[in-house]
């Protein structure tokens, strides 16, 4: 249980990561690469969950870079 936890917040922090590098982010902090990526994470699994998609690590992957996105566009968009 305990690694699970840690490979999910590892891949948070990977999915915050390449999503801060697609969305043409500032070189942002580790931390704030890890919460936009576990927030991504459930943001896309939400969204994977209404269109019926879901299944395993890469397309666990895709979702919460895809999420993660969204929320930085959300972010921008509502905090300027």
């Amino acid at each position: 249980m305990l690694i699970k936890l840690i490979i999910e917040i590892v891949l948070g922090a990977v999915s915050g990561y390449v999503a801060n590098g697609i969305m043409k982010g500032d070189q942002s902090s580790f931390i704030k690469n890890l919460i936009l990526g576990i927030i991504g994470g459930f943001v896309g699994g939400l969204i994977g969950n209404l269109l019926g998609v879901g299944g395993g690590w890469i397309t666990g992957i895709i979702l919460s870079i895809g999420g993660a996105c969204l929320v930085v566009w959300l972010a921008r968009k509502f905090l300027k």
